[in-house]
């Protein structure tokens, strides 16, 4: 059986650099930006982003002509990272590879908040990312709902709005944000 097809997953991999020097580049600048934004927001200095990953300002701007495709860039990393755990926890029992899916899910919230003003809903980017992570995700939903691990009035449309909430509210710590989740998840579960 071969692995489904998504389309942020060739959108990632068609700029992705080939060369393994200017493909560790890339992956440096990727991972600044994302904490860059995690921590300043979309106005994060892009010199910043290029001093954290070790980079110069033009090859930023190489790999990211705009700043808008280096935000574009980042979504759709953190949106292919979510359909790669999809596909490593697909085996495990409903409700854990639900979850594990989820954790990743809140982390891959703030980016997506500190990018979301920077890209429109309606862009092929922001269309193939959601699509991948519904095509990724819901599955593992269906899966914990047939299982009768998760109750039957919701959807996964549900789910990724509550959690998205949750994730949207500050809190003290990683900690006390994974606490709450949980204590949310614990209402998703079908009673037993």
């Amino acid at each position: 059986m071969t692995a489904p097809s998504f389309p942020v997953t060739e959108i990632v991999a068609s700029r992705r650099p080939h060369r393994k020097d200017a493909a560790r580049n890339y992956d440096a600048l990727l991972a600044a930006a994302r904490e860059a934004f995690a921590e300043h927001g979309a106005e994060a200095s892009l010199e910043d982003i290029a001093r954290r990953a070790g980079v110069g300002i033009g090859t930023l701007y190489r790999n990211f002509p705009t700043r808008r495709h280096l935000f574009e860039s980042v979504y759709a990393d953190e949106v292919n990272t979510l359909v790669r755990v999809a596909q490593e926890v697909a085996d495990q029992e409903p409700w854990e590879a639900l979850t594990a899916w989820l954790d990743r899910f809140a982390g891959y919230m703030v980016t997506k908040r500190a990018v979301r003003e920077a890209l429109n809903d309606e862009s092929e980017i922001f269309t193939a990312c959601r699509d991948s992570m519904y095509a990724a995700g819901g599955p593992l939903f269906a899966r914990a709902q047939e299982a009768g691990r998760v109750r039957r009035d919701m959807d996964f449309v549900d789910l990724l709005r509550m959690v998205a909430g949750i994730t949207a509210t500050a809190f003290d710590d990683d900690a006390q944000r994974d606490r709450v989740l949980s204590i949310a998840l614990d209402g998703v579960r079908a009673s037993r």
